[in-house]
């Protein structure tokens, strides 16, 4: 053999390939493709051997007893936030907390219930109610708003008529895919990722990739979902995240804060307290709920805010989006006694909560074509002490600064129904 050196030629080192950083950390903890269902299971930051000064975890348990047996939840702890999402009941967020401060309300409702004993056709369309309890729960996706009469295009290609139920079925569908995922990299951010979908044969064939996400240490979680219309015609869809918040930021005086191009109240009801639509009265046994439909203004990057402020102004929560993807925002309030269910709704949407056929004779009712999706995404962020919720309170502010509102006296006309 000659050596390579009699030959002139040089030893060369391997080249040295980048390496790519390495994926994030990933468990799938219900699958129907693999039919596969982790009953329980836990990590934290030890386990992945990341080194962070904010000390987190993430738990998937199953509850049992009553009305919420096997329904599964999954608790994000940030170190600062705990999030408790359900993603039996469509990837809901249970509430979120810091402290005594939450995304979340007092329901009637005290467990988790499972969608397979609730009947959304009870009490006239009404039967939604009987699980309404989250902090934040998706209203959609084939219709959202209030129980009644519309049409449709039936298998043999007739216009029919359909009872539509209050707020839709999303909330009611449990995930049939969610995972835990982790960047491995700095910030180290933390996801809950599940699909959901509503499909039928001669109906709707809806895909939601839903997504809750946080970051080690901060006081906020962002929304980041994914809608895709998996069927072959075009599709009309309605989602309104329905965001909802009691004591302690709710109370007699707290503040609902947003820059408003046009302030409309929803009916009559409404109109009676439409000077002071944005603050809350203390708990009213017999208070029947006022709504306001709501155009919000954007600000340079294309981004609206809200925000509710408790009388003191020292606790607050808002959520900041893109006004292109929802332009729309609901402000529901229901100052009812403790016991009946206080609680404010703060309701980012494509639409307001009327039957689909008033939203779609008002142009409020879009559509997919088929293979298209659309993307929601959503940051909530929790403010507490003085300084800091009049900082959140001026960026608010400063979106509308110059900009008038327009307040409408009358609430907007609406079409009946069409008979068939």
């Amino acid at each position: 053999m000659i050596p390579t050196a009699a030959l002139g030629l040089a030893l060369v080192a391997p080249l040295a390939l980048p390496q790519e950083p390495p994926g994030p950390y990933r468990k799938l903890l219900t699958s129907v493709s693999e039919n596969l269902h982790v009953e329980r299971w836990r990590l934290d930051a030890t386990d992945l051997g990341v080194a962070i000064d904010a000390g987190w975890s993430v738990e998937k348990l199953t509850l049992h007893g009553g009305r919420q047996e096997g329904v599964d939840l999954i608790v994000v702890d940030n170190g600062r936030l705990r999030i408790r999402v359900a993603p039996t009941r469509g990837m809901s967020l249970l509430d979120v907390r810091a402290g005594d401060l939450r995304l979340g309300w007092d329901s009637p409702v005290k467990e988790v219930v499972h969608p397979r004993t609730i009947d959304l056709e009870l009490r006239g369309g009404l039967g939604w109610l009987e699980g309404f309890n989250e902090g934040l729960v998706r209203c959609g996706l084939e219709y959202a708003g209030h129980p009644g009469t519309d049409r449709f295009v039936d298998n043999v290609g007739n216009e029919s008529t359909m009872e539509l139920t209050l707020h839709g079925r999303i909330g009611n569908l449990p995930a049939s895919e969610v995972m835990v995922l982790v960047d491995r990299q700095p910030p180290h951010r933390i996801r809950v990722r599940g699909r959901v979908d509503e499909r039928s044969f001669y109906g709707p064939q809806l895909e939601l990739w839903a997504e809750v996400s946080t970051l080690p240490g901060e006081a906020g979680l962002r929304i980041d979902d994914t809608l895709t219309n998996r069927g072959p015609a075009e599709q009309e869809f309605q989602v309104i995240y329905h965001a909802n918040f009691g004591p302690p930021l709710l109370e007699e005086g707290a503040r609902f804060h947003g820059a408003l191009e046009r302030v409309t109240p929803f009916n009559d009801r409404a109109a009676e307290g439409l000077e002071g639509f944005d603050v809350y009265p203390a708990p009213t046994p017999g208070f029947v709920e006022q709504v306001y439909c709501l155009r919000p203004w954007a600000d340079d990057d294309g981004f609206s805010r809200i925000l509710l402020a408790n009388a003191s102004a020292d606790l607050a929560a808002s959520i900041a989006w893109p006004r292109e993807q929802l332009p729309y925002v609901t402000l529901w309030k229901n100052a009812l006694s403790r016991a009946g269910g206080y609680v404010t709704g703060l309701e980012p949407g494509t639409g307001f909560p009327a039957n689909r056929s008033v939203e779609r004779a008002a142009g409020r009712v879009p559509t997919l074509a088929p293979g298209q999706s659309r993307r929601f995404t959503l940051d909530v962020a929790l403010h507490r002490g003085t300084d800091e919720v009049a900082a959140a309170v001026a960026a608010v502010e400063a979106v509308g600064a110059g900009r008038p509102t327009q307040v409408d006296p009358r609430p907007e006309p609406r079409p009946q129904p069409s008979k068939q």
